[in-house]
């Protein structure tokens, strides 16, 4: 008897943005992910496995596939997608593995809903739980070892998922983590604030063994390490690309290696401002952001012809319902070329998250609507209900035809493709209901996607 080959279902799981299938913006706006392609890569090969790799924000998942093994890779809006798809797997006799930023934050609620939890970064333990997987060794939880080393390991294979279904395949990453401790953010809560690096030979490899023209780094901050992102961005020169990122404002206060990343292709960034107002920056831990600089932040960028993508969060303490008005005025005003607007979300393990159940604020435990979206906690100076519909105004003041001429007269971005991003904004910002909702959570008003939730990053790109 031929034993078959070893077969392996990577699932990314829908979140409530792509409960309309196509999403927000269909693929006109849509970059290929990195994470199953990674995933896949790192399947030792004397396995011999066929990998088999769906990303349910192009297509549902058949939940009757046969495979051996299921892997989902889990964020806090999409952990109840995947506990109901782990629970039919499992159902099945399908072993189901999780992982991802919301395993890797509250490990103890995802361990009912697998056989193995990965808790951190995958590259040594998926490899280790996967040969223990198939001598019948499968541990309960596999957790990231000290001192993890980007260097040679192998590209991602991008060609497990179709490449016609996304605006590019063109997505890498140069390093993880940050330096910095804002208490609303997952990632010091998650995997510390030390940031990792690739060598930046490989990272050129990559870029050249895919003919890249044009990039996008999806690095949570490009310049965590300022002497590795300006080894980065002298590399990229001789490349003559155009390449997207994200940084923090810090970058503006070095203009050196401002120049370097103009120079080296640099051609929109997206900032988390995150408020206009200091004092909550302060309270943030986030107080390197100054708000009576963000014009010269963006001037900066746009007289080296770098386009931003700004990010404002609303629903902090120091927020009255007057602030958003106040903060879509102001991002007309300074002439934020795609400015994008979200609820604070307390993500479990954060800081925000302890503070905030500390003070019985949390409204609700249902993670599907922690996406940045939705209100799951009560706002300090403000109802629930001011708080969504305040932002949804925001977008909606933001995205106006007045507003949009304002800014694309002072864009950075190429003209069409400024107009082509901010009309597809302003159809979301008019449409939100269709977008978020989710069915017996109070109004289901809700607004437009932060970083994390999923749509790309940056979408000024042509």
């Amino acid at each position: 008897m031929i034993k078959r080959r070893l077969r392996i279902a990577l699932v990314s799981p829908k979140g409530p943005l792509y409960r309309h299938r196509g999403g927000i913006f269909g693929k006109s706006l849509r970059y290929k992910p990195l994470t199953l392609p990674t995933l896949a890569a790192l399947v030792p090969p004397e396995l011999g496995a066929e990998v088999v790799c769906i990303d349910e924000g192009i297509a549902d998942i058949d939940t009757g596939i046969d495979v051996d093994l299921v892997g989902m890779t889990v964020i806090t809006g999409t952990a109840p997608r995947a506990y109901s798809l782990a629970a039919e797997f499992r159902s099945r006799g399908i072993p189901v593995v999780l992982g991802g930023p919301h395993v890797t934050l509250v490990p103890d609620d995802a361990q009912p809903h697998a056989d193995s939890v990965v808790v951190g970064y995958a590259e040594d333990e998926w490899p280790r739980l996967l040969r223990d997987f198939v001598r019948g060794e499968l541990k309960p939880r596999y957790v990231q070892a000290p001192g993890l080393d980007l260097a040679r390991r192998p590209p991602p294979d991008r060609s497990v998922l179709p490449s016609s279904r996304y605006l590019t395949s063109n997505v890498f990453e140069a390093t993880r983590g940050c330096v910095h401790n804002c208490d609303f953010c997952v990632v010091p809560a998650a995997w510390g604030r030390k940031p990792l690096h690739r060598p930046v030979g490989e990272v050129v490899d990559d870029i050249r063994r895919q003919r890249a023209r044009q990039a996008i780094f999806i690095d949570l901050n490009l310049i965590a390490h300022k002497d590795y992102a300006a080894e980065l961005f002298t590399a990229l020169v001789p490349l003559r690309l155009q390449w997207y990122g994200l940084a923090t404002t810090l970058l503006c206060d070095d203009l050196p290696l401002l120049d370097l990343a103009a120079r080296s292709g640099c051609r929109g960034l997206l900032m988390g401002l995150e408020s206009i107002s200091a004092t909550n920056l302060q309270a943030s831990s986030k107080a390197f952001n100054s708000p009576e600089n963000y014009h010269r932040v963006v001037e900066r960028l746009h007289e080296r012809r770098i386009a931003l993508q700004g990010c404002f969060v609303f629903g902090m303490d120091d927020d009255t319902p007057e602030v958003f008005l106040e903060t879509a005025r102001f991002a007309v005003d300074a002439g934020i070329d795609l400015p994008r607007f979200a609820i604070l979300t307390p993500f479990p393990g954060t800081a925000l998250y302890r503070r905030l159940d500390g003070e019985q604020r949390i409204l609700t435990r249902n993670w599907e609507l922690y996406d940045g979206q939705h209100a799951v906690f009560q706002p300090a100076r403000m109802t629930v209900e001011q708080l969504v519909r305040g932002t949804e105004s925001a977008w909606k003041h933001a995205y106006r035809w007045s507003s949009m001429a304002s800014r694309l007269r002072r864009t950075a971005a190429p003209w069409h493709v400024a107009l082509t991003t901010n009309i597809g904004y302003r159809f979301y910002a008019n449409n939100l209901h269709r977008f978020y909702s989710c069915d017996g959570w109070m109004d289901p008003l809700s607004a437009a996607s932060g970083r994390r939730a999923e749509p790309a990053p940056l979408e000024l790109v042509s």
